[in-house]
């Protein structure tokens, strides 16, 4: 799959709709969506539906690039450097918004200074899947076979320093576990070598692992989320499992510092129109993601409060790059 996916080419439009509101400015050319991460991730499919949407309902002209690479904090250090005359997004998700700036010394932005918030899109919560032929049915008997199995006790996660990777510390924390965090490179690659038996617990969106769980590849054995999933009841709870603990994340656009408001104004109301539409929300739930629709001080406001929930959390755990 290609990094740069030409989703639409139409001429220049307006946001808002056929008739655009006087507030929105014209968005001359085209808008660009910019995900740090490879194709066929939670975040790139995120976006992908959100493009279509904008071009379904607005006509704007969009594309979506793939720009992976450090852990996403690449895209990031680009957003940074775009201009007021450029139309670009990113998708930003808390490894590189909230987690990046408290682990990295020389981060290469500044979320405060660098970006604006616009639309959060999607919340998701963390599977604990393990491979086929891990011989355990439920997360106490994962734990008594880790504890007597040490040299089997590996999490895997989609990238160092996410929040699975975090996620994954805190439950072996609260579980009384010893075990190491691999990182790997994306979610296919760790999806691969749970199935392949190279790793035996991976802790994921579950967006990500879900479909090996309905094929009988992996299984699931709990979800991070305050409720079981509406994606699959059967699935318990860490909480259900006799583990204290809930971990969630989400989706949100930033725009570049020095893009107008007017355009950041226009765009936070065409996207958060698209997220409010019944029919993008069952497309966002029939890939497995939790659409959430919230206008840019919502978003704002979601950011404050859920980096005072993590930063301690990251601070605690003493990770170093």
């Amino acid at each position: 799959m290609k990094r740069r996916d030409l989703l639409v080419a139409s001429p220049v439009l307006l946001l808002g709709g056929l008739a655009a509101p006087a507030a929105a400015q014209p968005l001359e050319g085209t808008l660009r969506l910019v995900v740090g991460y490879p194709p066929g991730g939670a975040s790139d499919r995120a976006a992908r539906l959100v493009a279509q949407a904008l071009q379904a309902k607005h006509g704007i002209n969009v594309i979506v690039e793939n720009k992976p690479g450090a852990g996403g904090r690449l895209a990031a250090q680009q957003l940074r450097l775009a201009g007021p005359n450029d139309n670009v997004l990113m998708l930003g998700n808390p490894a590189v918004i909230t987690i990046a700036p408290l682990v990295f010394k020389d981060n290469g932005y500044d979320v405060d200074t660098d970006f604006v918030p616009v639309s959060q899109v999607t919340s998701y919560e963390f599977a604990v899947a393990v491979g086929a032929q891990v011989p355990v049915r439920e997360v106490t008997h994962l734990l008594a076979w880790l504890k007597a199995n040490p040299e089997k006790a590996f999490f895997g996660v989609p990238a160092t320093g996410s929040l699975p990777h975090f996620f994954a510390l805190m439950l072996a924390d609260r579980a009384g576990l010893k075990a190491d965090v691999v990182g790997y490179k994306g979610s296919a690659p760790l999806s691969t070598e749970l199935i392949g038996g190279q790793i035996p617990v991976a802790i994921d969106t579950l967006d990500a692992v879900l479909a090996l769980h309905q094929a009988g590849k992996a299984k699931i054995l709990a979800v991070s989320g305050r409720a079981r999933t509406p994606f699959d009841t059967h699935i318990p709870t860490l909480r259900e499992s006799g583990i204290d603990l809930v971990g969630t994340g989400w989706n949100a656009f930033f725009a570049p510092r020095a893009m107008p408001a007017d355009k950041v104004k226009a765009l936070a109301r065409a996207i958060h129109g698209v997220m409010s539409d019944a029919q993008v929300q069952q497309r966002f739930v029939a890939a497995s993601m939790e659409p959430t629709a919230r206008t840019q001080a919502e978003t704002a406001t979601m950011l404050k409060a859920y980096k005072a929930q993590w930063a301690p959390v990251v601070q605690r755990s003493g990770y170093q790059p």
